[in-house]
């Protein structure tokens, strides 16, 4: 029945031209209102939070998009300012020839008695923190490829660590001695004590008895004939005095200096087999380097000179190891009272920063007779030594 009367009212509209189109109209209209109703319809049964969660994770996406990006330049930043970071404290003491050997790792180096590389740490305790999130990090760690192989006394220490305030020089703090008393453990083992570097650093170690030791060019050549080595030299004369000096704060009942220099008082026979005053024969050493090693990869550094210009100094080490100069004179400063340039300030710490009280120990009184006689002695090895390095020390 209801069929029938919608074909008949159709049939009527479609009579009319005019009631054809407004009965399309109305036709239209139907289908828009019932499309209404059923989106409405759909709506309703939606959970709202759906919705709402949509919209939020939307917004959560843009939010962490941008905080990784933040966190990312921060991480940048702080890997910038820990690579540049000095990497150790100045309280140390040098190792004598005579103490205990380094053992399995590097921790052990921590637990040689009067090695106060130890602390390896800023007093305010932010180096560690940071050193510990840089081993976790990237980079690898690779064999030296600079070395400071001398000499005891000379100002090892100093220079080492003037050198790690430079970003791109990486050191070990404590001495190996890996080429002179544990070369039996093996270059894996010498390269697990090593630091981490990036692309473009510099691997560096300090072993001061290196230069003195007989079988130490042959074994740094066979682990690689293009290490740069470092020399500290010092006025053979005071060098033997301060190599005195440091054993007697350790053994104060050790005979006097002047009985272990000479042989013979009597005759003025030098007693070479000291070591005191064998090391100070530079010339009879380096000869020895230079059976493997050409000049040009030796540099030579004035231990006076490490003294009374530091920033001069530095910037010949800088130029040695193909490095920017960034080490200069605005790093330093004398300290009056230690006798030893300091360094103002190091990034990460407030405080300036000098060698520890080990380091400037006042010199015994030796007889002004014992000091020219030795100065007699080494004359002519400290001239040979000027002409084999071109360069005169001024210790004559």
């Amino acid at each position: 029945m209801e069929y029938s009367l919608f074909c008949h009212h159709f049939y009527a509209l479609s009579v009319s031209p005019v009631k054809k189109k407004l009965g399309l109209l109305f036709i239209m209209l139907l289908l828009w209102v019932y499309m209404l109703y059923s989106c409405v319809g759909y709506c309703a049964t939606m959970p709202p939070s759906l919705v709402v969660d949509n919209s939020n994770r939307a917004k959560e996406t843009d939010f962490l998009g941008k905080y990784a990006a933040a966190e990312s330049g921060r991480s940048d930043l702080m890997m910038s300012k820990l690579l540049s970071r000095p990497q150790s404290s100045w309280t140390d003491v040098e190792s004598d020839y005579d103490e205990p050997a380094v053992r399995r790792a590097l921790r052990d180096f921590s637990k040689d008695e009067g090695d106060a590389d130890r602390a390896e740490e800023w007093d305010d305790g932010r180096r560690v923190s940071a050193l510990s999130t840089f081993s976790n990090g990237s980079g690898s760690k690779k064999l030296p490829q600079a070395i400071i192989i001398g000499v005891k006394k000379g100002g090892t220490r100093a220079l080492l660590e003037f050198l790690r305030v430079h970003p791109d020089i990486r050191a070990v703090g404590a001495e190996p001695h890996f080429f002179d008393r544990n070369y039996e453990n093996g270059l894996d083992w010498y390269r697990d004590l090593m630091p981490k570097t990036l692309e473009g650093q510099i691997t560096m170690e300090k072993t001061p008895s290196y230069f003195v030791t007989r079988e130490a060019p042959s074994r740094i050549y066979a682990m690689s004939r293009d290490t740069k080595l470092i020399v500290v030299v010092r006025d053979p004369v005071t060098r033997a005095i301060s190599d005195y000096t440091q054993t007697l704060s350790k053994k104060p009942d050790i005979p006097t200096f002047e009985s272990l220099t000479f042989k013979n008082r009597t005759t003025g026979l030098i007693d070479t087999s000291w070591s005191a005053i064998q090391i100070g024969i530079y010339a009879k050493h380096l000869d020895n380097w230079l059976q493997f090693f050409p000049m040009s990869q030796i540099l030579f550094v004035s231990g006076e000179r490490l003294i009374s210009d530091p920033a001069g100094e530095l910037g010949r080490v800088q130029d040695f190891l193909g490095l920017k100069r960034i080490i200069t004179d605005k790093h330093f400063y004398f300290n009056q009272t230690k006798g030893f340039p300091c360094l103002k300030k190091a990034e990460g710490s407030s405080k300036p920063h000098c060698l520890g009280k080990t380091k400037g120990r006042t010199h015994p009184n030796i007889d002004p007779e014992v000091v020219q006689r030795l100065r007699d002695f080494y004359r002519p090895f400290n001239m040979k030594f000027y002409q084999m390095t071109g360069h005169n020390f001024g210790w004559d």
